[in-house]
């Protein structure tokens, strides 16, 4: 069996978990409510606070979604009870960002200040600058993991990091390989 999904998923006291006869699961928490369709060959059982997802067969299409929506389900379940947040850098001189209502407004060079809006449901921050790196933070926040990544994805590529003096968007602690530059001229003059 996959090791993943045969892992009980735990439901903390503050949740509920609902699904469908078409197998739309809802996972409403503190935070909030996400749904989900769940593929129809798995079953979902409530045992003791605990959520298993059970496959027909051990046949590799039903291993595969046997431990991928366990895993999405589970996601769920983080997300309504503690939430998501990815954490972004942003490195070079007079590279910055400022928050204006729900949007964040990023300055990376562009002959135009580039806004990003903020869909439903997903929290943008900045944190102010990092003294030691001198590199602006920003934050994106929110209860549904996938859309948290898929827009801090989307800021990061505004303005990727560029191998040479690192000046970009990136992800915190993310490391970027340096690349050496130009060789100069070496010597005097040519004869």
């Amino acid at each position: 069996m996959s090791r993943i999904g045969r892992a009980p998923i735990v439901i903390p006291p503050k949740v509920q978990v609902n699904w469908t006869e078409d197998n739309v699961v809802t996972v409403k928490g503190p935070r909030g409510e996400l749904s989900r369709w769940v593929d129809p060959e798995l079953t979902l059982e409530l045992k003791d606070d605990k959520l298993v997802v059970s496959r027909p067969s051990d046949s590799k299409p039903h291993k595969a979604k046997h431990g991928l929506y366990r895993t999405l389900v589970n996601n769920m379940v983080v997300g309504v009870t503690n939430g998501y947040t990815k954490q972004l850098e942003i490195h070079g001189v007079g590279y910055r960002a400022s928050k204006v209502g729900q949007n964040l407004v990023i300055l990376v060079g562009y002959s135009h200040p580039v806004e990003v809006y903020a869909p439903e449901g997903i929290t943008l921050n900045v944190e102010g600058v990092d003294p030691a790196t001198k590199a602006t933070k920003v934050s994106v926040s929110g209860i549904d993991k996938e859309l948290v990544g898929q827009v801090a994805a989307n800021i990061r590529g505004i303005r990727k990091p560029e191998p040479y003096k690192g000046k970009g968007i990136r992800y915190a602690g993310e490391k970027i390989r340096r690349k050496a530059g130009k060789a100069g001229k070496v010597g005097g003059k040519k004869k």
